[in-house]
């Protein structure tokens, strides 16, 4: 299995998957694919020059439904490393209330803790589910108890007992082997069985939350967690069932979770990367007063995370000076020059992201892999109803959704979900009932369910 954090993707594969799902936004792509594979070459370096390569960090500025949220989720998908996304609007200054900015790298740290713990169990999963088997056949056929004659311990006359178990042993071994080998056969899987199940009693979440107590509230529950005594109940489950639950569990049992931490918080700090959605939202025009005071907070706040400093988490401290951060943001009101000036020094890569034409949103609608015409053809077939969306049809909702785009708020592609779920509206009501199961859609149905609402402008500001 490929290891955590070293991604050995060529910016050209990089590139080419996010094709599969982004349409346009070459530069964007560019960049990100760059700047993870300077990761993959600052590993290759020796020495202090390793340490002194730091990630270049991107700033995305684009309006919204161009591509930027997208990119990240793809990108978090594509690359094996430690990767979260969070709202800058979400943090506020040390002070207020509301969440600090070190908890993004107390998320990055469970990311990484949780993609190293799958990994060890990925590893150890075969040894898990023979300890797995062996704790099924127990339930089949129960050790056979040792005879307990306290009076001949006493005495040391306890030759009777050994020789009992002698006797026993055999016959048990027998049923055992039988049992075995149906469970190998398949014949058992259905059958149900009652097991026993450690649960571990959780103490209350997010006791902490919203505040800056928060690592002190994880590392309490943590606490109380591990205080509290193991409870087991009794569930009554089907053989597959029961092997899943006991391969789990063993295969928890078979890990480190000492060493699985230190390599986590060693992988977030050498390939973690954080997303930061709406920066433009913390941005502060002109004077500052009112809550705008917390919001250049917020900035400064971001800053010694950004440039690289040392959070402790519940696994350790973790440095950021090596993980690489994306912001992005639309930056209607605001501009990028409106953040303070140490905040932009820190993201010197800017990209900026193109507004959608006619053409992007007709290879938008077909296009990707999850492309939306493939979707709501999917979703309709499911009733057996047949879409067909012809050319003049595709070409048409492009058309309204630059329209609309150009007369109201420009929202990019998410203008498109809107106008084929009223497009599509009817026939996802009556699918159940339809005797006529193939629909066709061309350029004069598109006109007949859109065209009133593209050209009465009051009325598409409530429904577009």
């Amino acid at each position: 299995m490929d290891s955590i954090g070293v991604n050995e993707q060529t910016p050209r594969e990089i590139v080419e998957e996010l094709n599969k799902y982004i349409v346009g936004q070459d530069e964007a792509k560019r960049s990100v694919a760059i700047a993870l594979r300077n990761r993959w070459r600052s590993r290759q370096l020796t020495g202090s020059m390793q340490d002194d390569v730091i990630p270049k960090n991107i700033l995305m500025i684009g309006s919204t439904g161009v591509g930027k949220t997208e990119i990240a989720r793809r990108l978090a998908r594509l690359v094996k490393a430690p990767f979260i996304k969070v709202e800058a609007t979400k943090f506020t200054e040390v002070g207020y209330v509301g969440r600090d900015v070190e908890s993004i790298v107390r998320d990055l740290a469970e990311t990484a803790v949780r993609m190293v713990r799958q990994q060890r169990m990925e590893d150890v999963q075969e040894k898990a589910k023979e300890m797995a088997e062996e704790r099924i056949l127990d339930v089949f056929v129960p050790e056979p108890k040792k005879s307990q004659n306290p009076l001949g311990r006493l005495f040391g006359n306890d030759e009777e007992d050994s020789s009992e178990e002698k006797k026993e042993e055999p016959k048990y071994q027998a049923g055992r082997e039988w049992v075995r080998k149906r469970l190998k056969n398949g014949e058992l899987e259905e059958e149900l069985i009652e097991i026993d199940v450690e649960e571990s009693s959780k103490p209350m979440v997010g006791m902490f939350s919203g505040s800056s107590l928060e690592g002190m509230g994880d590392n309490l529950q943590d606490m109380i967690g591990s205080l509290m005594p193991k409870r087991h109940k009794k569930r009554k489950v089907t053989v597959a069932a029961a092997r899943k639950i006991f391969a789990q569990e063993e295969a928890a049992k078979l890990i480190d979770m000492d060493e699985v931490a230190e390599e986590a918080v060693r992988v977030a700090e050498k390939s973690g990367i954080v997303f930061l959605d709406e920066i433009d939202k913390v941005a502060v025009k002109g004077n500052t007063s009112g809550a705008d005071v917390s919001r250049e907070g917020v900035q400064r706040d971001i800053l010694p995370i950004v440039e690289g400093s040392t959070v402790v988490t519940k696994y350790g401290p973790v440095k950021t000076d090596h993980v690489l951060f994306i912001a992005a943001g639309a930056f209607h009101t605001a501009k990028p020059s409106d953040l303070i000036p140490e905040l932009q020094g820190r993201f010197p890569i800017r990209v900026e992201l193109k507004s959608l034409r006619k053409e992007d949103f007709e290879k938008i609608l077909t296009e990707p892999q999850n492309a939306l015409l493939k979707q709501y053809k999917a979703l309709l077939a499911v009733e057996g109803v047949e879409l067909d969306f012809k050319e003049s049809a595709i070409s048409r909702i492009a058309e309204l959704a630059c329209d609309v785009n150009e007369q109201a708020e420009d929202i990019g592609a998410r203008r498109l979900h809107t106008l084929l779920e009223k497009l599509i509206e009817d026939v996802s009501f009556d699918a159940p009932d339809m005797e006529d199961k193939n629909v066709t859609i061309d350029a004069a149905y598109v006109d007949e369910k859109l065209s009133d609402i593209a050209q009465n402008r009051d009325l598409s500001q409530y429904i577009l």
